[in-house]
């Protein structure tokens, strides 16, 4: 088993302005606690933890929590200073999903996915009567949804927030004035995606050298567009993000991109809401598994894969048999495949939710699968509920993208997923941010064999996203886990691999999450985590029925937290820059 690297954290001091209830700026910092206990564990009836991407982003959500700031305060800070230092994967431009869960198992959902301009129609992806590719439909502004980090943001914090709005603001915005400095992860992504990081003269001007090359590792970055973008915000709300001149710089920006400008108005802007939506649950052995609901397709799709397996003795299996991942590429295969078919806007399509994870349901499913064969195709299936039927559509790869997890210590728990879709969104910056790129997680071709697809793209409408906010909760009723993933369409395999390391495999979430990733989206080929054991099972896997078993080189990055006894602990991908913080 390939166990993760020490956890690296960089703690951020960060002066705090003046608020009813957090010091004055001249009041000193409370001190850093020793972070190693962020993996080792930190008591439940302690401050709490958190755990993202970067360790900077991190360390700003540690700072709510010393501030005596709830779950979701410390998710919010996370999510601004992510703006800033991760600005290639996420941030205000983009949207998000919040699951929130209180420590009597209560749990409430947040939707801040973007929405389609009011102009866009099922062919906004069309040029001269054809549609463009997905590469081609990326950069520019037809790729831009209205973000909604902002008005989710403000909605959790209206509901569970317990400091100040504007002190949630304030390691973000330091770190913007004051300079992050460029990390390998960083440096490699401008490298790979200088198309988009650079398109914008603003964004080239901040992140590119003379010679059009990207900053090395270790330069400092100071963004001070940004760091008055947020005090702005912090100052007068979210509504000012979405009226006024930033929505008018918004609205203008994609309407006159060099590449594919599109319409989009301040009324645009002025409309997005974001919407508290049922948690969708599910009981996988004795564990409750919560999470987002459509437009997510997470929350139904892990939850299948996982119920689809609930027959198979997998403890027994173990995690170095090639069956067992065999039985979790098929439940992959039949999840995806009913994913594709079903998920989509739930307000301009009906999706088949209570269906989709019907126990009975998902048993019939189940009985697809055996130990010793592969299923030779897969198709989707009927669930209750299905009353339209729409065309299948292919599937769509997706990149970037942020996850990260906040505990507090009256034992609530947030997990938020955040992102912009590729590798610096759209390419447009706007007052120091990125603009996303998300209606591509639209279906681009609107209909197959003559029928249209639930994925469309329709004015106002939210576009499905495989984001996977998760809460698990044991048998006793009390958190057992929050995680959460980035990397596209693979989100949902991710999660489930990881619940399944922690629940049958008895492993800790730091080595559930580094367990390899298997991938199989619903038609013939599976995907292994290249320089992984799984490449060396290739051959089984291909005894198993398996003819096309492809490795491929690692996008992964989940994060989460843990009650192990009377503990927290924190956990975070090895794969890249994250860390777990303790107040």
């Amino acid at each position: 088993m390939t166990l993760p690297l020490p956890v690296r954290i960089i703690p951020l001091a960060v002066a705090l302005c003046a608020s009813a209830c957090v010091p004055p700026p001249n009041a000193a910092v409370p001190a850093v606690s020793p972070v190693a206990s962020a993996t080792q564990g930190v008591p439940l009836e302690g401050p709490g933890l958190v755990s993202a991407a970067d360790p900077r982003a991190a360390e700003a959500g540690a700072q709510m929590l010393r501030l005596g700031g709830s779950a979701t305060d410390a998710a919010i800070a996370t999510m601004l200073a992510l703006t800033v230092v991760e600005p290639q994967s996420s941030g205000i431009g983009g949207g998000g999903f919040l699951v929130v869960g209180d420590a009597a198992g209560s749990v409430d959902t947040i939707d801040g996915r973007e929405t389609a301009p009011r102009a866009a129609t099922p062919q906004w992806f069309y040029v001269d009567g054809k549609p463009l590719s997905y590469g081609e439909a990326i950069p520019g502004g037809r790729s831009v949804g209205i973000p909604g980090n902002l008005r989710l943001a403000a909605s959790a914090h209206n509901a569970k927030g317990k400091l100040a709005w504007r002190t949630l603001f304030q390691p973000a915005i330091r770190l913007a004035r004051e300079g992050f400095a460029v990390t390998p992860r960083l440096n490699s992504i401008l490298a790979a995606a200088s198309r988009t990081g650079a398109l914008d003269p603003d964004a080239r001007a901040l992140y590119y050298g003379a010679a059009g090359l990207p900053l090395p590792v270790g330069t400092i970055v100071r963004n001070p567009a940004l760091a008055a973008t947020l005090e702005a915000i912090a100052a007068r709300g979210a509504d000012s993000f979405y009226t006024g001149d930033n929505a008018a710089t918004v609205a203008a920006k994609v309407g006159t991109s060099p590449r594919n400008p599109a319409p989009m108005t301040t009324a645009d802007l002025a409309a997005y809401r974001a919407i508290g939506r049922p948690a969708v649950c599910g009981q996988y052995r004795a564990y409750r598994i919560c999470g987002m609901g459509p437009p997510s397709s997470g929350a139904t799709t892990v939850f299948a894969i996982l119920k689809q397996l609930e027959r198979f003795d997998l403890k027994t299996l173990g995690p170095a048999n090639p069956v067992s991942w065999h039985l979790i590429a098929e439940s992959e295969r039949l999840a995806y495949a009913d994913r594709d078919q079903y998920l989509a806007d739930s307000d301009f399509v009906s999706v088949p939710v209570a269906g989709l994870t019907d126990p009975s349901y998902l048993a019939g499913r189940s009985a697809l699968i055996s130990e010793g064969s592969t299923l030779p195709s897969v198709q989707p299936g009927t669930p209750p509920g299905a009353k339209v039927a729409f065309a299948p559509a292919p599937l769509q790869e997706e990149h970037g993208t942020t996850h990260f997890v906040a505990v507090d210590r009256w034992g609530n728990a947030a997990s938020y997923t955040s992102t912009i879709e590729g590798p610096f969104g759209s390419g447009l910056m706007v007052g120091g941010y990125y603009l996303n790129n998300e209606l591509t997680d639209f279906n681009i071709v609107p209909d197959r064999d003559g029928k249209p697809t639930a994925n469309r793209v329709e004015g106002g409408k939210r576009p499905r996203s495989s984001m996977a906010p998760t809460l698990v909760y044991g048998p006793d009723g009390k958190l057992r886990l929050a995680i959460g993933a980035a990397g596209g369409t693979t989100i949902p395999a991710q999660v489930a691999k990881a619940i399944i390391g922690v629940l049958d495999w008895n492993l800790s979430a730091r080595e559930a999450i580094a367990l390899p990733v298997i991938f199989a989206p619903g038609g013939d080929v599976v995907f292994v985590e290249k320089g992984t054991r799984l490449e060396q099972l290739i051959p089984l896997l291909q005894q198993l029925g398996h003819a096309q078993v492809v490795a491929r080189s690692p996008s992964f990055k989940a994060n989460a937290i843990e009650r192990v006894g009377d503990r927290w602990r924190g956990a975070a991908d090895p794969r890249s820059e994250g860390a777990a913080i303790a107040p």
